[in-house]
């Protein structure tokens, strides 16, 4: 393949990708269904481009957008409004990624005669909701602030406990039985030592920012800082997803301290609110690259015989997703008793597969050799499948959004005492 043609499919690819983020507007069908569907299209059907060259890169491509997106998504959130929804969507995430292992475990022991240990580990890296999906769905959709809180913080919740799992999973030999304690203590832990850091660090780069804002490259730093905020996290062993969301939280927060106080009590001077526009957008165009491409390498790395081969394990890993959905909806609703019946709904649709259920995939697939090769196929259908049922959370947000406020009665005057 030439230079020019390289550079001509790359410029193509992201003029489609920006005209199906905006088509999503008027068609609901979410951008990564058409890159998936191009990707297919480069790779096995008319073998454009070969799947062997990007399968090294694939993994750390695929962290890479999760980090941008995840630091994006902490720059975008309000600490007042997290604090506020953050159990309720913890308590989501937690039962919707529990449930799901559980009965996808269920369905890949049945259906693909696996060790019970083995469909538990190929079960947790496809039972997490994605963050990649759902920060740009809840973008383009017009939902109340503390529905959009709550799921956001449910998808970035899930990708964390995803990684976690698949890696306390992958340590222990994939044993049910070390699966729970194992997991609870490591989410206090991980949590704890990668909020610690990243707050320390975001209070370091707010005082350095104001200092480099004014100069070139200032942004090219600030995502360095969160590629070695993300590294060096995990090296300790945290949570480096955790960190660079909490880095993202910290730094979009600080800002809203009152800036006199600080100045006087401690000589520091926090980032305008420009700046943080700036960097917010930076990250977000760069989060949108990333991820661009890496859909279309999942469409690009997908064999139609193992599709064909996975169906009915698809649709019953596709069936178990919307049965531990809504065994998850239902049993923390009284975490959102202030929501309306259909924002709960479109809470229950919202249960898209993305990014990281593949990094995921491929990280077993790297540990554990060609007896899990299925998981590339299944994360592809689990991703295509459930991103259809965005669809309907879409529409149904959509018909919420142009219902009408109810109607403000005015009380009757009281009838005239005078004749």
């Amino acid at each position: 393949m030439s230079v020019s043609l390289v550079f001509a499919l790359l410029g193509g690819l992201l003029v489609l990708a920006v005209v199906a983020h905006r088509l999503f507007y008027r068609t609901r069908i979410p951008d990564v269904i058409v890159l998936m569907a191009v990707g297919l299209l480069l790779g096995p059907i008319f073998e454009v481009v070969r799947p062997a060259e990007f399968q090294p890169i694939t993994h750390a491509f695929g962290t890479l957008a999760v980090i941008l997106i995840l630091f994006e998504a902490g720059l975008d959130l309000d600490l007042r409004d997290t604090l506020r929804h953050f159990p309720g969507g913890l308590l989501l995430a937690i039962l919707s990624y529990t449930f799901g292992i559980g009965l996808i475990a269920f369905v890949l022991a049945w259906s693909l005669n696996l060790p019970r240990g083995s469909a538990v580990l190929a079960a947790a890296a496809l039972a997490c909701i994605s963050s990649s999906i759902t920060l740009p769905i809840l973008q383009q959709i017009e939902l109340s602030k503390p529905v959009q809180v709550t799921m956001l913080l449910e998808a970035s919740l899930s990708d964390a406990l995803a990684v976690l799992t698949v890696g306390i999973l992958l340590q222990v030999g994939g044993s049910f039985e070390n699966l729970a304690s194992s997991v609870a203590l490591g989410i206090l832990l991980q949590f704890a030592v990668s909020l610690i850091l990243a707050f320390l660090v975001a209070a370091l780069w707010s005082y350095l920012l104001p200092k480099l804002s004014e100069q070139r490259f200032w942004q090219v730093l600030t995502f360095a800082v969160v590629l070695l905020l993300y590294a060096g996290t995990e090296h300790i062993h945290g949570n480096g997803l955790i960190a660079v969301l909490g880095f993202g939280l910290a730094l979009a927060n600080f800002r809203r301290i009152d800036p006199h106080m600080l100045e006087s009590s401690f000589g520091l001077e926090l980032l305008g609110e420009h700046h943080h526009s700036q960097m917010l957008s930076f990250h977000s165009e760069l989060a949108f690259l990333v991820r661009t491409f890496f859909f279309v390498l999942i469409g690009v790395l997908v064999q139609f015989r193992e599709l064909a081969t996975l169906a009915l394990p698809a649709l019953g890993i596709t069936g178990a997703i919307i049965a531990s959905r809504w065994l998850a909806t239902l049993a923390s609703r009284r975490s959102r008793r202030s929501f309306k019946p259909v924002e709960n709904e479109v809470v229950f649709w919202i249960m898209p597969r993305g990014l990281i259920t593949v990094v995921l995939a491929l990280q077993i697939i790297r540990a554990r050799g060609m007896q899990f090769e299925f998981l590339t196929a299944l994360a592809f259908a689990s991703i295509l499948l459930t991103n259809f049922l965005v669809v309907v959370g879409s529409i149904r947000a959509r018909r919420l959004a142009a219902q009408p406020a109810p109607a403000v009665v005015a009380p009757e005057a009281p009838p005239d005492s005078e004749g």
